[in-house]
């Protein structure tokens, strides 16, 4: 089989806004959501600056006190997100008005992590009592980085599958590939699917520092710098996001709101190192390209907005450049190219999710969000992202490529739907 397979819901929190409206407005006009770290002393701590959800009430989004009181924060974020996009799609599975079959409805959210919160908080109760029997019985089903999904299923009656897929930064990137293959080859009609993340605490923060990904910056509106010159690592954010995935007949017959298509998707592994990005470029590009060539990319017709991956590190930033030009040729000196990340920074497993969001609202209102504190801009960085200020532009076709620790690669495209 191969049906069409399109977006019908969006939900996102972020540093920028805890919901989708917010999200895109706060992108459009380049506003940071960056900020000094408050949760927790950080006098001698080697990072003091983080992405942080502020002014967050789950109980906003369908929680209650119960299962709040039993959730790490990367669930909790994750059902805010999903609350928001099932019911920014319509889709009912089951009761009054139900309009799928639940065992037609999957969810694909992850995590690159999962309860880290939790993790630490339970191994220093064991740390103060070896017997163990002070940790909590909630304890595994809260940290496992499946019972995002597997709480989103209960709480929509989700019966299909419910897959859970950690692959670092592009975690929720392939999770949403993942899902489209699935909707297209038939499997399931439609699918809840994205990424959730809350790593900013200190054990998190501290690992990451030490493996010298993480900028030691102290101003926060000027910290995450993409395709800077003077870019020293990224910043470390939380944060979720998910998309309903529907194929395109059983959206149309329901009557559902059609945000965009999704027309391409590939994953590749640079099958090099832990933590650095494959120097050549090689796997970067065939990734891009793949996905492209599944878009149909028509390079005389096309007009290309490419959400980058754009950590503000120093090598995946020129990695990232060089990757696109072996991918497209001159071609990529055309495309409007943009890093959300300098806004709300990088938030691991979910990060992927929230860019293909602002991948498909660019596509939808013809606006490409900026990069900011693109001030500096790096010699070997020459394409165009977008510098500071957002840019109108008729688009046809959206990219957003993640890539993640481990070496995996993930791309998705999007186009408006004809």
């Amino acid at each position: 089989m191969n049906r069409r397979v399109v977006v019908t819901g969006l939900g996102v929190l972020s540093p920028v806004g805890n919901d989708v409206k917010t999200f895109w407005k706060n992108l459009q006009e380049g506003v940071c959501g960056i900020s000094m770290i408050e949760e927790f002393p950080t006098e001698g701590f080697a990072v003091k600056i983080a992405g942080k959800i502020r002014n967050f009430n789950p109980e906003d989004y369908g929680m209650d006190k119960p299962f709040i009181r039993k959730q790490d924060p990367f669930a909790i974020y994750a059902m805010a997100s999903a609350w928001q996009a099932v019911n920014d799609s319509g889709l009912v599975a089951e009761g009054e008005g139900a309009n799928i079959d639940p065992f037609r409805l999957g969810v694909y959210v992850s995590s690159g992590v999962g309860g880290f919160e939790t993790i630490c908080r339970e191994v220093r109760k064991l740390d103060e009592d070896p017997s163990g029997k002070w940790v909590s019985p909630h304890f595994i089903p809260s940290m496992i980085s499946n019972m995002a999904g597997g709480n989103i299923a209960m709480k929509f009656g989700a019966k299909g599958s419910c897959i859970t897929i950690s692959t670092a930064c592009a975690t929720s990137t392939h999770s949403i590939g993942e899902a489209y293959r699935a909707i297209k080859d038939g499997y399931l009609d439609a699918i809840i699917t994205g990424g959730t993340e809350c790593g900013t605490i200190p054990l998190g923060l501290a690992g990451f520092a030490n493996a010298r990904a993480l900028t030691r910056e102290e101003n926060p509106l000027h910290a995450c710098l993409p395709f800077n010159a003077d870019r020293g690592g990224f910043v470390m954010s939380d944060g979720s996001a998910v998309l309903i995935l529907e194929e395109y007949q059983h959206a149309v017959d329901r009557g559902a709101k059609i945000y965009a298509e999704i027309v391409g998707y590939a994953s590749t592994c640079d099958a090099y190192h832990a933590t650095a990005p494959r120097p050549d470029g090689e796997t970067q590009a065939a990734c891009i390209r793949m996905a492209a060539k599944e878009a149909a990319l028509d390079k005389e017709q096309d007009s290309v907005y490419i959400n980058a991956h754009g950590t503000g590190t120093l090598l995946n930033d020129k990695i990232e450049t060089a990757a696109y030009k072996q991918a497209f040729g001159d071609f990529a000196y055309k495309c409007h190219i943009s890093s959300t990340k300098s806004m709300h920074g990088h938030m691991f497993g979910a990060t992927g999710a929230a860019e293909a969001i602002a991948t498909i609202l660019a596509l939808r209102d013809g606006v490409i969000p900026p990069t900011i504190n693109l001030d500096n801009p790096d010699p070997e960085c020459d394409l165009d992202y977008t510098p500071n200020k957002a840019v109108k532009a008729e688009l046809t076709l959206g990219l957003s490529d993640s890539f993640g620790f481990g070496g995996h690669n993930a791309c998705v495209a999007f186009r408006k739907v004809k």
